[in-house]
């Protein structure tokens, strides 16, 4: 694993994994390889990749959480501007760890990634001005096959108060009343925001 670390099976949850590569700089700049498939496979991680995806996001904005149901895909994301909160939920009906979530927060300064196996809810909160989110994908975008997760489900019990969410649960996935510290509110589309939690949802 010349150019990338692995810790695997983050926080006891199977699969889940976060990966740093090696960077190289100097005063010029740096450079560092994003993916090497020889890496990964010497990391005993077999994937193939057949879809990248980028977007942009301003602050406040939570994405999430979303899961594929008949065409679920391994996600490798990264953040190559700003910075988010990622989150990631197992649902997988067989797994030791059945709702248990994980979160770490990505940077532009960091270069971390974070391996998210099929089976899993994720979604991210944005925590800086903008922030530019990459990810690999192993199946192909299929239309209709989303589904999602409240993000604010107690019973999942995320910590978004650890990453400056303040706010009130009013038992729906609802953003209302929600911001971060600084004053900005949460901000999530119509469809984010209608989610029901763990215990009405879809099980892998």
């Amino acid at each position: 694993m010349g150019q990338i670390k692995v810790e695997k099976d983050v926080a006891g949850i199977k699969g889940l994994c976060v990966i740093e590569p090696a960077v190289h700089g100097d005063s010029r700049g740096y450079f560092m390889e994003t993916y090497s498939q020889r890496d990964m496979e010497e990391a005993g991680i077999d994937i193939t990749f057949v879809q990248d995806n980028q977007s942009m996001s301003t602050k406040g904005v939570l994405r999430g959480l979303h899961f594929q149901k008949d065409y679920p895909q391994t996600k490798l994301v990264r953040v190559i501007k700003g910075s988010v909160f990622d989150v990631a939920v197992d649902l997988r009906s067989g797994s030791d760890t059945y709702g248990k979530w994980y979160g770490i927060e990505l940077t532009e300064e960091n270069k971390k990634q974070f391996l998210i196996p099929r089976g899993f809810a994720h979604g991210f909160l944005v925590l800086s001005d903008t922030a530019e989110f990459c990810y690999k994908c192993d199946d192909f975008y299929h239309p209709n096959d989303e589904g999602g997760l409240a993000w604010n489900d107690p019973k999942i019990g995320i910590d978004w108060a650890g990453v400056g969410v303040t706010g009130a649960y009013n038992g729906t996935a609802s953003a209302e009343g929600y911001a971060l510290e600084d004053g900005t509110p949460l901000r999530l589309s119509e469809k984010d925001q209608l989610w029901v939690g763990l215990k009405d949802t879809f099980r892998f």
